[in-house]
């Protein structure tokens, strides 16, 4: 019973990664109707700002972890700059392409992706080498039913949660949510009634580069090492979970990314390689019994 309690603690821990990541990918589809392949790589921008911006912190360094208010402060300011950085990428990239066939824009975000994990690798200061992560606060280990979980998997695992009820809320109650809704369900008329598409679609990215920055903060925090290509295959994980829960839906997009996680440890505890495969043979299964996921609805689209 311990060792399946440890085994669901990990995948919850992995599993709240994933979701947050999914967040983004099913923000941007559901309201621009694209996928963002470049998302994943936010994630890497966050984890390497992370570290940037630590360092500038090093004084306030005491006994290798830092005080919770520069914690939140050094965070804030990684999700601000992996948020403006996405609202950038979106204005440059995608925007111009927004009334093109979505092949086009397809094969654009596989580009931006690929642009963003090699031009840092040229910069003198980040280089192609991994960097260890900064510890940014102390780590404190609990037994619960036999099995041990830290301090740091339960604020990954709650920050998650709190995540997704703060973009339900948020998608659902708000006035922009209301906005994006609209977006979503037809730019040119949402534009006739006087919302700011750009706007709507602008905080949209800008949302999705902020959770991606926090899922690499998450992940480099238990996993203390940061390098450009971390995002790539964290990023095509958490798009399979988007797409497993149904895509364009916030509760399909953090149910994915659970399941996403626990089945990967599970299947890793039986078999190593395994665990790299089950990702995929559950979105084949899924999609072969519910092609719009499970918690998505098929749509009828207009030709």
């Amino acid at each position: 019973m311990s060792t399946f309690l440890q085994y669901l603690i990990y995948g919850l821990q992995l599993g709240s990664v994933y979701a947050l990541l999914a967040l983004g990918y099913t923000m941007v589809y559901g309201i621009v109707g694209m996928i963002n392949f470049a998302h994943g790589d936010f994630l890497m921008i966050g984890a390497l700002g992370t570290f940037f911006i630590a360092k500038l912190f090093t004084s306030f360094n005491i006994d290798g972890t830092y005080p919770m208010l520069i914690v939140a402060v050094i965070i804030i300011i990684a999700m601000l700059g992996t948020g403006a950085i996405g609202v950038g990428v979106e204005a440059i990239a995608y925007r111009p392409l927004r009334n093109k066939p979505r092949m086009i824009a397809l094969i654009t975000a596989v580009g931006v992706s690929m642009f963003l994990e090699n031009f840092p690798r040229a910069l003198p200061f980040i280089g192609p080498n991994p960097r260890s992560f900064p510890t940014l606060f102390k780590t404190v280990r609990y037994s619960f039913l036999g099995a041990s979980i830290t301090s740091t998997q339960i604020i990954m695992i709650s920050l998650a949660v709190v995540v997704m009820v703060g973009l339900y809320l948020l998608v659902n109650k708000s006035k922009i949510g209301a906005q994006m809704r609209a977006v979503s369900m037809d730019k040119d008329a949402a534009a006739l009634m006087g919302i700011n598409v750009n706007r709507v679609i602008s905080i949209t990215f800008f949302i999705g580069g902020a959770l991606a920055a926090v899922a690499g903060i998450c992940y480099a925090s238990v996993y203390p090492q940061v390098e450009v290509y971390m995002g790539s295959w964290l990023g095509t994980k958490s798009f399979i979970a988007a797409v497993l829960g149904g895509i364009g839906d916030i509760r399909g997009a953090m149910l994915g990314g659970f399941i996403m996680g626990i089945s990967e440890i599970f299947a890793t505890a039986v078999n190593s390689t395994f665990g790299y495969a089950v990702g995929f043979i559950i979105l084949i299964v899924i999609l072969l019994v519910k092609p719009a996921g499970i918690m998505g609805k098929l749509t009828k689209e207009k030709v």
